[in-house]
């Protein structure tokens, strides 16, 4: 009989946990989130200081059943879903469907990398469950459906049919849409810059580019202005009165940060943002590498934070 139970989200990550984990532990996923706001209707009691209405989300009622039954036989139990808000209303939900588990024994573990070192770091360090990060994804969660079902009907009524209001994607709209006017009321100037190659015995080439004319800022605003000035240089004389040598660092790129990840994903490789965090969540969950079987490659994935553990700094 296995002593502690482990409850991730991810039945890859599952996979990969076991790898790591002895015959003590049982290790089971429960697919996602378990507990939502009701499909088809608000879910918030708007007069009731915007109590949720949370019900079994569709096809999660066995995965509950499979999962109660698992904690009946634990001593321990690990909520080990991922690190963020989601992960953490996750466990939540799980929490308080194990009813007849005694809360003592519940515990929230973080799992930043799923690897052998981390993932033992994280059951030597279990905690509770952060309920003011349960809050938070509780307040996302509320906004994006208020927003969803008071707004989109008005949209309807005053623009069109099938559109839709978002939390994020109307104000994210608004600022597309200001840029696009700032764009449309630019006016364009002319202007030109003048580079010129110097041939000279050391070395023997070198490109210059003209900024001052008589001691002010070269402004060149036609090419009747660069022709004029190119005729002026054909037969002057030219001294390099000074050099000068200095030495320039330049750092390596910090970490990936979620934007930045998806930004040189896009760049780079043409992904979009759901592409890049999918394939980042299957290098994080793990995967199959030779014979070390499943294996996770990267950190925790959603984060705006760049610091490296000193035990990374010292394998690198």
């Amino acid at each position: 009989m296995a002593k502690s139970l482990i409850i991730v989200e991810s039945p890859a990550k599952a996979k990969t946990l076991k790898k790591y984990l002895g015959p003590n532990f049982s290790v089971k996923a429960s697919v996602g989130h378990v507990k939502d706001l009701p499909a088809k209707r608000l879910g918030i009691d708007i007069d009731k200081d915007f109590a949720p209405e949370y019900v079994t989300i569709r096809g999660k009622g066995k995965v509950l059943q499979e999962l109660r039954a698992e904690a009946k036989k634990a001593e321990q139990i690990y909520l080990a879903p991922d690190p963020d808000r989601e992960g953490e209303a996750i466990a939540w939900h799980i929490a308080n469907e194990l009813k007849s588990a005694d809360k003592d024994q519940i515990y929230r573990v973080m799992l930043h990398e799923i690897t052998q070192k981390g993932v033992t770091e994280a059951l030597q360090q279990p905690g509770r469950i952060d309920e003011d990060k349960v809050a938070a994804q509780q307040a996302r969660r509320l906004l994006d459906r208020l927003v969803g079902y008071k707004i989109s009907p008005l949209l309807w009524k005053k623009v069109q049919r099938n559109l839709s209001a978002g939390r994020v994607q109307s104000v994210a709209l608004r600022i597309i849409c200001e840029r696009d006017q700032e764009i449309a009321d630019f006016e364009s100037e002319e202007y030109w810059t003048l580079d010129a190659d110097m041939n000279a015995s050391e070395p023997p080439q070198f490109r210059t580019r003209l900024f001052a004319i008589e001691g002010e800022k070269a402004k060149v605003a036609n090419e009747a202005e660069v022709q004029r000035i190119v005729d002026d240089l054909q037969d002057a004389a030219y001294t390099v009165s000074e050099v000068k040598k200095s030495k320039r660092r330049r750092n390596p790129s910090p970490p990936f940060i979620t934007s930045t990840l998806q930004q040189d994903a896009a760049r780079k490789l043409h992904f979009s943002a759901r592409r890049t965090m999918r394939v980042a969540q299957q290098l994080y969950e793990g995967l199959a590498v030779g014979d070390e079987g499943e294996v996770g490659l990267i950190t925790y994935m959603r984060t705006d934070s760049t610091r490296i553990s000193d035990e990374a700094v010292q394998e690198a």
